[in-house]
């Protein structure tokens, strides 16, 4: 029943789209930004999320005003995308209003950072010794 209602809120919040996500969703639909596939208004562990590529695990959020005021949430729901393996960058919407291309090509070194893998277990001692 949750799963139902988080997709329908993101069909809404599709619908409703602001002019900032519309002009950002031109440069990641399609597999526009160097073949990475991005979906938009997407529900991640009980949020929808603006934008995300599933492939690389990265969260793109484009903030407006509103979100100066609620830091406390955001915080906690960026926590709570990371522990389940999310990466999460956040953009004000005046900085893709002011440089169209300064975003996605800030996006696209997201994507495209390496992302340490997990540290591999120690030796045990039986075998450090031989």
């Amino acid at each position: 029943m949750e799963l139902r209602r988080d997709i329908d809120k993101a069909r809404g919040l599709r619908e409703r789209s602001t002019d900032c996500e519309r002009e950002l969703w031109r440069h990641l639909r399609h597999r526009r930004l160097d073949g990475y596939k991005f979906r938009r208004q997407f529900p991640i562990v009980g949020y929808v999320v603006d934008f995300v590529c599933l492939e690389k695990k990265l969260i793109v959020e484009l903030d407006g005003s509103q979100h100066a005021e609620q830091k406390v949430y955001d915080g906690r729901r960026t926590e709570i995308l990371k522990k389940n393996g999310y990466r999460v960058t956040r953009f004000w919407n005046n900085a893709l209003l002011e440089r169209r291309d300064d975003v996605p090509g800030r996006i696209l070194e997201c994507l495209e950072e390496v992302v340490a893998p997990p540290s591999p277990q120690p030796l045990s001692r039986r075998r450090e010794r031989g």
